[in-house]
């Protein structure tokens, strides 16, 4: 008759092992899972840039004035770094990283609409984010 013993059998532990393919996957699954910017901010996004290029506002950015469509393409380009980047996850943090000042000067952006006092851009861009927002309830 064969006896077992009164005490599991344990083995000391040691840490395990990664490759360096796997180390270096785990190290980007954070940034993959922040890759993606949600269906409803990335409609917001594209509805502010529709409204930024339709206003017929100009934008002032580096002192100078530029037409509403140069300023949607200007902005629509740092969306696209900040997106592919994993930068963005709501409206209010494109507006905040890309609408809101120069990224290389540090320069506030400003909008001049016609008949209206310059204003922000950042004000600008979240009162048309609330008006679409409201538009949707």
């Amino acid at each position: 008759m064969r006896t077992l013993p009164t005490a599991p059998c344990h083995r000391p532990s040691r840490p395990r092992r990664r490759g360096p393919a796997l180390a270096a996957l785990l190290a980007w699954l954070p940034a993959l899972a922040a890759a993606q910017l949600a269906p409803v901010a990335r409609q917001e996004v594209d509805a502010l840039l529709r409204a930024v290029g339709t206003s017929g506002c100009e934008f002032v950015r580096g002192g100078t004035a530029h037409p509403a469509a140069k300023a949607q393409d200007h902005l629509q380009q740092k969306f696209d770094y900040l997106d592919a980047r994993g930068l963005l996850k709501t409206a209010e943090d494109f507006i905040a990283k890309a609408g809101t000042r120069s990224s290389m000067t540090g320069e506030a952006y400003a909008i001049r609409c016609p008949g209206t006092a310059q204003q922000a851009s950042d004000e600008w861009l979240l009162a048309r984010l609330k008006a679409l927002r409201a538009a949707r309830r």
